[in-house]
């Protein structure tokens, strides 16, 4: 997730559609799959808790790149990434007015469907013309009381907000950590052992159902008493080549 700089958004959104997404992504071995979202201004206003431990403020970080790299080859692509990236930035391919908000590998935990067996799998969702996506942090208080969100979100949470919703599934994840030799922009990923990322894929616009299905997340953690949601923020996809949704995120 990241934030560009004020004056620089064309430059930098032409930067990533045009070299970035290919050359430092979905080109490396191992990447399947990707897709760009973005939070225009009045997407950006519906984020909470306003104070988050992972943007400052909460509406940085209007756009998220997502992908999934082949089970078992985290290692070998690791390998790939910093390579090339160091290669990239020596060539002068590396935009620098930007900030990254939340950047991090992540391993895949569980898949929540709606629907069971009907509808695209996971492995399908950034292929797949999703209209909207919702990103949820989860900071638990422990190591060991994240195996129990994971478990309350897993069997009872999300089957229940899930249920008549427009989001065909939710993917859970945690962080990983980066490696040592990783680009010096990029700050080390924090919450390793006590983090959540959760991914809801929409089918209508999240504008359309934000007061009705994603507000009040934060409310049904903390009941729990299990953990502290830190950010829901929603996207919609990018157009792949244009500069569409440029002039509305400010």
């Amino acid at each position: 997730m990241v934030e560009p700089h004020p004056g620089h958004e064309y430059a930098y959104n032409r930067w990533y559609e045009d070299d970035h997404y290919y050359a430092g992504a979905t080109a490396m071995p191992w990447i399947f799959a990707g897709r760009r979202w973005v939070a225009t201004k009045d997407l950006q206003e519906l984020r909470y808790p306003e104070k988050s431990a992972v943007a400052q403020p909460v509406g940085a970080g209007c756009y998220l790149s997502t992908y999934w790299v082949t089970e078992g080859r985290y290692d070998d692509h690791m390998k790939w990434t910093v390579a090339i990236n160091r290669r990239l930035n020596r060539d002068g391919r590396v935009y620098q007015d930007r900030t990254h908000v939340f950047t991090a590998f992540q391993d895949h935990e569980a898949t929540v469907y709606r629907d069971g067996a009907a509808g695209p799998r996971d492995f399908h969702a950034l292929d797949h013309p999703y209209a909207g996506l919702v990103l949820q942090v989860v900071d638990a208080e422990g190591p060991e009381q994240r195996a129990e969100l994971l478990e309350w979100l897993r069997s009872r949470h999300l089957p229940k907000r899930l249920k008549g919703s427009p989001a065909a599934m939710v993917t859970v994840f945690r962080p990983t950590p980066l490696p040592g030799d990783r680009m010096t922009y990029v700050k080390q990923v924090e919450g390793v052992d006590t983090r959540l990322t959760l991914l809801w894929f929409l089918q209508e616009d999240p504008r359309s159902c934000w007061a009705s299905r994603f507000t009040g997340l934060d409310a049904a953690v903390a009941e729990a008493g299990l953990g502290r949601v830190e950010l829901v923020a929603p996207f919609v996809p990018t157009v792949p080549g244009t500069d569409r949704y440029v002039d509305r995120l400010r």
